[in-house]
């Protein structure tokens, strides 16, 4: 699908070769060298659509690979259980309740004996 060169393409090529036209250079030859640099800009133009296309492509995969992170992280954090945690005791707090189990019972003997 070749698509039509705009006016002002061509106008801007025409005053390219112009600019750059050698003195003994005929019209023809002008319109031919403006003709190329036609080519070469819409051929730049097409290159240029082609990478932003492609940046495009991969700013939208980033993005996706993004979300796709952060549902994954969110759906961890869902799966969590919120409830107090349920502890076991350590050898160190049995040890605190022991001593203050025979503290009481301490107590309790000398108060009553």
């Amino acid at each position: 699908m070749k698509q039509p060169i705009s006016t002002e393409i061509q106008q801007d090529a025409l005053s390219i070769a112009k600019a750059t036209q050698k003195p003994g250079q005929t019209k023809e030859q002008t319109k031919l060298i403006a003709q190329g640099i036609e080519k070469g800009i819409a051929e730049y133009k097409k290159r240029q659509k082609a990478k932003a296309r492609e940046r495009d492509k991969l700013r939208k995969q980033q993005l996706k690979a993004r979300n796709q992170q952060a549902n994954a992280t969110d759906e961890m954090d869902e799966g969590e259980d919120f409830s107090l945690p349920q502890t076991q005791f350590t050898p160190i707090a049995w040890a605190a309740i022991a001593l203050l189990v025979l503290s009481w019972l301490g107590f309790g003997a000398y108060v009553f004996l």
